[in-house]
């Protein structure tokens, strides 16, 4: 089954006017180059499809040269370049053609954000409008089924996660499968060779390390001690986690400094499936120690997805005093504050007493009963 992707229509308006570089980004096999290729399956004009895989590409779209970027567009309408991070000089190029090549409509896709930004990022600026596409989300599931199909597919969906190429297949073993190959030749091999990462095995020790502690603050000085690299190593890495859409991190939410914990961030993963496959632990729920943590993350993701999808600015974080009160999540829009427990199990009517003294009743409990209004 082919789901309809939320971006599709703002893709679709982004293309149809022509008046920026469209950049989408996120981890490979979450369906950038099929939504791309439904986009422009609706636009008019001829286009031609670069697979920056392939070398022959490289050394045009390298040159800087206007004359052998005009031959290799020439007759082209819309110039569609997938996975673009591959392109030495990518930015400088699309400028050119942007700039120099009056008509020319161009879709780039990559997956990985921080290479693909630090080449297009600067001599691009103002001329690109950037999205992200996250794996599949709840919202644009239910769009095929319904509420009641959703919540009995939960803990399908918490262990294997949500990537469009896993709903296709049936059988346990053929899920994990997927995600072990997916995590080692796709996510990993962007990370480790785009990046040059001088070691590779901390990097992965590393990700592990954070798949135990979703849910958890975590402090970069113990996993840098652990892991036997500086602390600057752990920061750099964990960004490079972030910009290749592997994890994501939440601060904490404080305007009272005094009382209020706010140095230290938790870590979730974009896909739990991904988290599950670096721990090998693919058991149901009711054998879980960490189901609780599971849940937390897989709503949180949602969340996030869904938000990012529509377009919705939030600024996403925990909360928690050193007297011991605590909210799972609390996001911040349009200048209020809303808080959420995320709970499997059991249901929470009320905030924190603190929470409530200092920002409001602004709260609700995210339960498997009540979760679809919150991520669709």
């Amino acid at each position: 089954m082919i789901f309809k992707r939320t971006l599709y229509n703002a893709l679709l308006d982004e293309l149809s006017s022509g008046t920026a570089i469209v950049v989408l980004y996120g981890a490979r096999q979450t369906g950038k180059t099929t939504l791309s290729n439904e986009v422009l399956a609706q636009l008019k004009g001829k286009v031609l499809y670069i697979n920056a895989d392939e070398l022959k590409y490289h050394e045009v779209l390298s040159s800087r040269d206007e004359r052998k970027l005009r031959l290799l567009v020439e007759g082209s309408d819309i110039i569609f370049i997938d996975e673009a991070q591959r392109i030495p000089d990518i930015g400088i190029n699309l400028k050119i053609i942007h700039d120099r090549i009056p008509g020319i409509r161009l879709l780039v896709t990559g997956s990985f954000s921080l290479d693909l930004a630090g080449k297009v990022r600067e001599p691009l600026t103002g001329r690109t409008s950037g999205y992200k596409l996250y794996p599949l989300s709840l919202a644009e599931i239910r769009k095929d089924t319904n509420v009641i199909d959703l919540q009995s597919r939960l803990e399908e969906f918490m262990l294997y996660g949500m990537y469009p190429g896993l709903l296709k297949l049936k059988s346990a073993e053929k899920k994990e499968k997927y995600l072990i190959e997916l995590a080692s030749a796709y996510l990993y091999k962007d990370v480790l060779e785009l990046a040059f990462v001088k070691h590779p095995s901390k990097i992965i020790q590393l990700m592990k390390m954070l798949a135990l502690q979703i849910g958890s603050e975590v402090s970069l000085n113990e996993l840098g001690k652990s892991l036997g690299i500086s602390h600057e190593t752990v920061v750099s890495y964990i960004d490079l986690l972030e910009q290749s859409f592997i994890i994501f991190s939440l601060g904490g939410f404080s305007r009272n400094l005094r009382k209020e914990v706010s140095k230290r961030n938790k870590y979730y993963f974009w896909d739990t499936g991904i988290r599950n496959s670096l721990l090998n632990n693919f058991s149901p729920l009711k054998f879980r120690s960490d189901a609780g943590f599971l849940w937390e993350n897989f709503i949180i993701s949602e969340r996030l997805k869904f938000m990012n999808n529509n377009q919705i600015h939030v600024s996403p974080y925990f909360w928690r005093t050193y007297t011991g009160a605590e909210i799972d999540f609390v996001e911040e829009r349009q200048g209020k504050v809303y808080a959420y427990e995320i709970k499997l199990n059991k249901e929470v009517f009320r905030a924190p007493q603190t929470w409530v003294e200092q920002y409001g009743d602004h709260f609700a409990c995210i339960t498997q009963n009540n979760f679809f209004e919150f991520v669709c």
